[in-house]
C-alpha cells in the first residue's frame, strides 16, 4: 500500500512540472530575441563631419550646464567653541576657546552653572571668574552662541576646598601682552629703595669685590647688546617676565623677556628672573607664581624666580603685614613646587616693616639699598646697590647688583 502511494506521488510531481513548463512556452509563443545589432562603421571624413569627437579637441566641452554633473555640496560646519577650567580654592575660572586652543574675544558669553545660576563675560575677553563657592562639584555648560557650536553636555567642575601651592596648568590662557591693556596705567612700580638711599651709591661696575657682578632689567632698558654688556662684566641678570596691573589686576608679560632671555643666555650671561607682584590674596600669588614658572620652562635658570615686592601706587599698596607675608610664601612656594628657587625682592624699609621676617627665613632675599653700606641687618644674598647704573651694551640706565659666592648656588635649579 505505502509503494503505491509513493509512485503516485512521483507521477503527479512530473505532471504538474510538465503543465507549469507548456504554460510557459505558450505564453512566450510570440516572442522573438532579437540581434544584437553593431553600431555601423564611420569613416574619420564622417567622423569630422558630424563632430561625433569634439570633447577630443575642446576641454571647455563639458562646461556646459547641459552636461555639467550635479553637485551635492555638503553643509558647511560651524566652529567649534570649548569651555575649559581651572580652581585654586574656593573659586572657577572659566575660558571659552576656540579649536586652536585660543581664547575667544569680542563676544558676551553666558555659562550656567548648576547649583549657582548664570553668569556672563561682561568684558567679552573669554574669561570668567567666580569667587567665593563652596567646595565640590559643579556642572558648567555654555549657552548657544550664533555662528557657533558649542559642547552638547555640561562639563563637570570640581572646585578645591583647600589652597595648593601648586601651578595652575592653563595659565597661559589668562595672561596678557601689553597690547591688551593699559600699560601706562598698569605698569607703574614705585622704587621705594629710593628712601633709604644716600650720596654714596656707585652707579658704575663694582671693583674689587669677590662677589659676582649683574644687571637686572625689564622694557625699560629697551634693546640691549648683551655681548657687550658681558665684555664689561656683566655675569648675571635678572629678567623682568612679567606683572600684574596695578590697575586692572591683568596678568601681563614683559615685552622684552623672551629677547632679553635668549640674548643673554647667547652671550653667556646666567639668568635670573622677577615678577612684579600687584597680588592681594594668597590664590593671586598662585597665579603670579603659574605664570613665570610658564615663561621660563624653555629656559635655563642659574638663580631663583624672584617676586619683587614694593608699591605702585595700586591695589596691593596697603595689603596688611600678614596678607603681604601670605602672598610672599605662596608665590615662593608654588615656584619651587615646579622645581625653581623662590626668592624676594625688595626695599630695606619693606622687608624690616612690611613682611615678618621669620617666616619669610626659607626664601633667598635680594635687597635694594642704594648706598655704598647697606644698613639692613638681616640675612641677604643679593645687593641691588643703585637704580642709576651704566654699563656698555645698555643705552638706559640699568640696577646694578651683587650676589656673594654661595647665593647663586643656593638659588639654582
Amino acid at each position: 500500500m505505502d509503494r503505491r502511494i509513493r509512485n503516485l506521488t512521483i507521477v503527479l510531481v512530473f505532471s504538474f512540472l510538465a503543465l507549469t513548463f507548456a504554460l510557459i512556452l505558450y505564453l512566450n509563443r510570440d516572442k522573438k530575441t532579437k540581434p544584437v545589432t553593431q553600431a555601423p562603421e564611420i569613416s574619420e571624413e564622417e567622423a569630422a563631419a558630424t563632430g561625433y569627437r569634439d570633447f577630443l579637441k575642446d576641454d571647455s566641452f563639458f562646461d556646459n550646464d547641459e552636461y555639467r554633473p550635479v553637485v551635492v555640496r555638503e553643509e558647511q560646519r560651524l566652529p567649534r567653541l570649548y569651555l575649559t577650567a581651572s580652581s585654586i580654592a574656593h573659586d572657577m575660572r572659566l575660558s571659552v576657546t576656540d579649536e586652536d586652543g585660543k581664547v575667544v574675544h569680542g563676544i558676551s558669553f553666558y555659562v550656567n552653572i548648576e547649583p549657582e545660576g548664570e553668569y556672563k563675560d561682561l568684558d567679552k575677553d573669554g574669561l570668567i571668574y567666580v569667587p567665593e563657592l563652596k567646595a565640590g562639584d559643579y556642572y558648567v555648560s555654555l549657552q548657544d552662541v550664533d555662528g557657533y557650536e558649542v559642547p552638547e553636555d555640561p562639563m563637570r567642575v570640581t572646585v578645591k576646598e583647600k589652597l595648593e601651592y601648586t601651578v595652575i596648568e592653563d595659565i597661559a590662557l589668562y595672561v596678557k601682552s601689553e597690547d591688551e591693556i593699559d600699560a601706562e596705567a598698569d605698569d607703574t612700580e614705585v622704587h621705594e629703595a629710593a628712601d633709604d638711599a644716600d650720596e654714596t651709591e656707585h652707579t658704575d661696575k663694582w671693583e674689587g669685590s669677590d662677589a659676582a657682578f649683574g644687571v637686572d632689567v625689564s622694557k625699560y632698558q629697551k634693546d640691549i647688546d648683551w655681548k657687550k654688556a658681558a665684555a664689561a662684566g656683566v655675569q648675571f641678570a635678572i629678567v623682568r617676565c612679567g606683572y600684574r596691573g596695578s590697575t586692572s589686576g591683568s596678568l601681563v608679560e614683559d615685552p622684552y623677556f623672551k629677547k632679553n632671555m635668549e640674548g643673554a643666555a647667547a652671550a653667556g650671561v646666567q639668568l635670573g628672573v622677577y615678577f612684579f607682584t600687584q597680588a592681594v590674596n594668597e590664590t593671586e600669588a598662585v597665579e603670579e607664581a603659574s605664570m613665570a614658572a610658564m615663561l621660563c620652562k624653555d629656559y635655563k635658570l642659574d638663580y631663583p624666580i624672584f617676586i619683587d615686592v614694593e608699591s605702585a601706587g595700586g591695589r596691593a599698596d596697603n595689603l596688611d603685614v600678614d596678607t603681604r607675608t601670605a602672598v610672599i610664601k605662596a608665590f615662593c612656594e608654588t615656584v619651587q613646587s615646579a622645581g625653581y628657587h623662590g626668592g624676594i625682592y625688595a626695599s630695606r624699609s619693606w622687608f624690616e616693616k612690611k613682611m615678618h621676617d621669620e617666616e619669610i627665613e626659607p626664601y633667598i632675599r635680594w635687597l635694594a639699598e642704594w648706598r655704598a653700606t647697606p644698613k639692613y641687618k638681616g640675612n641677604f644674598s643679593l645687593w641691588q646697590y643703585t637704580s642709576s647704573g651704566h654699563i656698555d651694551g645698555i643705552n638706559n640706565r640699568v640696577d646694578l647688583d651683587l650676589v656673594w659666592k654661595g647665593a647663586k648656588e643656593d638659588g639654582a635649579d
